[in-house]
């Protein structure tokens, strides 16, 4: 069992998140000489920095990098500590790397003489959280653009560089914080079905097409859709995608991108898919709302978890379910999420099943169960529980939540 003691701020204390200061996209090897290193940057946020200081951040980034491989030429460098901020790497392509630079969070505090001292949270950054972000970010790119030396291969530097700077402009340069952005991948990768197909309040809605012509029967409209890329490792296969909705059921479709997409095939796909997906729709939002209204009233869970099978990416959340009218369900204090990264941390390390057990001085038990590429992680509101009983509750919870997986006792 460990002890943890969350860092608490006072009335005189002024608590500043992490933030991010900087995100940007290079290649040495397209501005080798002295005069051209302007060259070597495909993408950099904020676009208003000077062009000096973007030359500076990003040749300290290749000094970086270049220092720790005569350490271990096969593992350069992933992240740089400083007392102000944090650098991450990630070299996403051969000598294609990906840098983003966060703030320390910060408490100001208030000295006798009235002066503010800053004071910074070196420890409170998890270097496994904010890698993973970088990398999903160039995952995300890869999906709907393929990988940078294929666009490069296709239409030169120019090319490449419209594509990262179309794409990541709207990915950071859209949001106000760090959080917001993680906040976007995450349900962009994963949403709750039920809500997903029948909305907060069930409502119905026409069907359409979200990709492609808004109307399949008006022959002036240009049938296009987007497309996307997967298999980038091997085979390198790119498809149509056609996102279908009918009523708030919403279903993709991912064809060949050698298929001629007509506007008939899509006449053709509305009247097969169309009306079965509607009664589909309809029964699972009829069942949806039958079950809440039997439910009992919408109230804060004593406890909260995060399930993910490594196997199935099937995963199960409670803590990343969307505000109600009277609450927020994800509201978890910033010292018990880095509590779950660090117990996530240990699981990436440990080749055995395992379960860590730990205490905050906030009156919450955090518990992670490791067993058989299953993670499991519960936040407990047990003031004045034991280990025994906290023991029992999880058990209980796997009863209920997991009926059919097993973990370890």
């Amino acid at each position: 069992m460990l002890m943890t003691s969350p860092r608490m701020t006072t009335a005189q204390e002024k608590q500043y998140p992490p933030s991010l200061l900087s995100f940007f996209i290079y290649n040495p090897k397209f501005g080798p000489r002295e005069g051209e290193e302007e060259k070597k940057i495909l993408f950099y946020h904020p676009s208003d920095v000077d062009k000096n200081e973007k030359i500076r951040n990003v040749g300290l980034c290749e000094a970086i990098v270049q220092f720790t491989r005569t350490f271990c030429p096969t593992k350069p460098a992933k992240s740089l500590h400083t007392q102000k901020n944090r650098q991450f790497f990630h070299e996403a392509e051969e000598n294609f790397w990906m840098v983003m630079v966060v703030s320390n969070p910060m408490i100001e505090k208030l000295n006798k003489d009235g002066t503010r001292v800053p004071e910074y949270q070196e420890d409170e950054l998890l270097d496994t959280v904010y890698g993973a972000v970088i990398q999903q970010c160039y995952c995300m790119y890869k999906l709907f653009n393929g990988t940078f030396a294929k666009s490069l291969e296709a239409g030169g530097v120019e090319h490449l560089q419209q594509r990262i700077q179309k794409f990541f402009y709207r990915l950071w340069e859209g949001y106000e914080s760090l959080s917001e952005v993680a906040e976007e991948i995450y349900w962009n990768s994963t949403r709750d079905e039920a809500l997903h197909l029948c909305g907060e309040t069930g409502e119905a809605t026409l069907i359409l097409f979200l990709t492609g012509p808004y109307d399949i029967n008006n022959p002036d409209l240009v049938v296009r859709f987007p497309r996307i890329f997967v298999n980038t490792d091997t085979t390198y296969e790119e498809l149509h995608l056609i996102v279908y909705k009918a009523m708030s059921a919403v279903v993709c479709f991912l064809i060949n991108a050698s298929v001629e997409l007509t506007r008939e095939f899509c006449q053709r796909l509305d009247n097969l898919v169309g009306p079965q997906l509607t009664l589909l729709a309809s029964d699972i939002c009829e069942q949806f709302n039958t079950n809440k209204r039997l439910s009992a009233p919408e109230k804060e869970p004593h406890f909260k978890f995060i399930y993910f099978n490594h196997m199935n990416l099937a995963e199960k959340t409670t803590i990343h379910m969307r505000k109600t009218a009277s609450m927020s369900l994800t509201s978890v204090h910033t010292d018990l999420m880095k509590i779950l990264g660090d117990i996530n941390s240990d699981f990436s390390r440990a080749e055995e099943d395992e379960e860590i057990i730990v205490k905050a001085m906030t009156d919450y038990w955090v518990v992670g169960k490791k067993s058989d590429q299953r993670e499991l992680y519960v936040i407990l509101s047990q003031k004045n529980a034991n280990l025994i009983e906290v023991n029992e509750e999880v058990k209980k919870l796997c009863a209920t939540q997991f009926s059919n997986i097993f973990f370890l006792d």
